[in-house]
């Protein structure tokens, strides 16, 4: 049979690469894998020795917490342009959560009409809400449920008290979904705060004492043992130290449903060395550290890591240009950094980059999210989306980011990689310089059963 479109390059899959590789591809899905001649097909691109991956899997965005859902627009536009084909959303949209069916259901008719890439879909319990809805929002195909034990807004991003906590894991064990945690203890950052405004420090080298290490491991350790007690899969959705990391093992060495996800600019950034530079601009919560770059990659290389993501919030940069650093939004727009950093991060650390990177941001997030079997790997019967990895160096310009935000604290930074074209489900949706595919390419995908 004469295939739709033959790709050719370097194939990357978690068990080694294929040189010489091809892709066939027939409708949506891939049909066939190999090396050397490649069958028939209608069309064949050829791009010689450059990287081809399995569409990246980005498992936290913040793709509508600013603009609301019209925001899948921008975002989606630029998860292709970094090679992102699934975007893993977080529910705390603008003006409300994701906590019910209706709120679901506009969700996905948003990304079937705004999205250019396909969107799985955290859901949320709000504080009071009770545990009714849990298992309706996952037949419906959520993929997880994220709660917080801090209040950034008191509706979107409420704090869930710990007897509703406790509730929302018990019930979590029938649906079978991980829920999500942000984990940082209120009371010990908020009167961290506290005591540096009242003596007035409030730039930026003051975030990372305000929420010490203390908040972020309590509130990991609390987390954990309530899903001990529960029996629930208990995922912390983002840990800034390896002492965090040591923690999530140690729990699930000792039989607990537990994992902990790495965000990618932990890999890449410290305080004491890069805040003087980029002020605001590199505000995250939990912060970036000081000092915890080398041992947060030993993790790396003992395996401690869910998987990689970029936790991509979609801030204008005004939000981060006010006089103190305590009113200066917490998060980056990172959904074209995170392929291009990462791997040129590894690049520099680990002997097989290609192979780690596809694990990290493909094949892990698509498992631990229900998505595999149609997204994370080169496989025939999997999704045909395809990211393509030309290697050279490649210096970021924020400016031209395709989310409309065009700013970056990666800006101006030297990549060893680009992407060179991103397949979504067969058709080329990014040509390395535009966007060509159109609002509404997206799907949802639900979570399999």
């Amino acid at each position: 049979m004469a295939f739709d479109l033959i790709l050719r390059g370097t194939l990357v899959r978690t068990d080694g690469l294929i040189e010489n590789g091809w892709i066939a591809i027939a409708g949506e899905k891939i049909a066939a894998i190999g090396s050397g001649a490649a069958p028939e097909a209608a069309l064949t691109e050829d791009f010689g020795d450059a990287l081809l991956f399995p569409g990246f899997v980005d498992g936290q965005t913040h793709a509508t917490s600013y603009r609301g859902l019209p925001g899948f627009a921008a975002t989606s536009r630029s998860a292709l342009a970094g090679g992102i084909t699934t975007m893993v959303d977080m529910p705390y949209d603008n003006p409300d959560p994701l906590n019910t069916l209706a709120r679901l259901e506009a969700k996905v008719e948003a990304i079937e009409t705004l999205s250019h890439c396909d969107v799985a879909l955290y859901a949320t319990v709000a504080p009071g809400q009770g545990t009714g809805t849990m298992v309706d929002l996952a037949k419906a195909g959520v993929c997880a449920f994220k709660i917080s034990s801090i209040e950034s807004h008191p509706v979107r991003f409420p704090r869930l008290p710990a007897d509703e906590t406790l509730a929302i894991l018990k019930a979590s064990v029938e649906t079978g979904l991980p829920v999500g945690l942000h984990n940082e203890d209120q009371e010990i950052v908020r009167a961290g705060i506290a005591a540096l405004k009242a003596t007035g420090r409030t730039t930026p080298e003051w975030h990372e004492p305000s929420r010490p290490l203390a908040a972020e491991l309590t509130a990991t350790a609390h987390f954990l043992e309530l899903g001990r007690v529960t029996g629930a899969h208990v995922h912390i959705v983002h840990i800034s130290h390896p002492t965090g990391y040591d923690l999530v093992a140690r729990y699930r060495d000792e039989g607990v449903r537990a994992t902990g996800e790495m965000c990618v600019h932990y890999l890449h950034f410290d305080a004491g060395r890069d805040t003087a530079r980029l002020g605001a601009r590199m505000k995250v919560s939990p912060p970036i550290r000081t000092g915890v770059l080398d041992a947060l990659w030993q993790k790396l290389a003992e395996d401690k890591f869910a998987l990689v993501s970029s936790d991509h919030s979609s801030w204008p940069v005004d939000n981060k240009l006010v006089p103190s650093i305590f009113d200066a939004g917490a998060g980056i727009p990172g959904l074209e950094t995170l392929v291009p950093s990462f791997f040129t991060d590894l690049r520099g650390r680990v002997a097989d980059a290609a192979g780690r990177l596809c694990l990290e941001v493909s094949e892990k997030p698509a498992r631990l999210f229900g998505l595999y079997g149609r997204k994370g790997a080169l496989h025939p019967g999997f999704d045909a989306d395809v990211a393509v990895l030309e290697q050279d160096a490649f210096r970021f310009d924020a400016s031209a980011t395709r989310d409309g935000l065009n700013w970056s604290p990666y800006d101006g930074e030297t990549f060893a990689a680009r992407i060179a074209a991103t397949y979504l489900r067969g058709r080329k949706v990014f040509d390395g310089a535009d966007i060509i595919g159109a609002p509404g390419d997206g799907r949802f995908v639900k979570r399999a059963a």
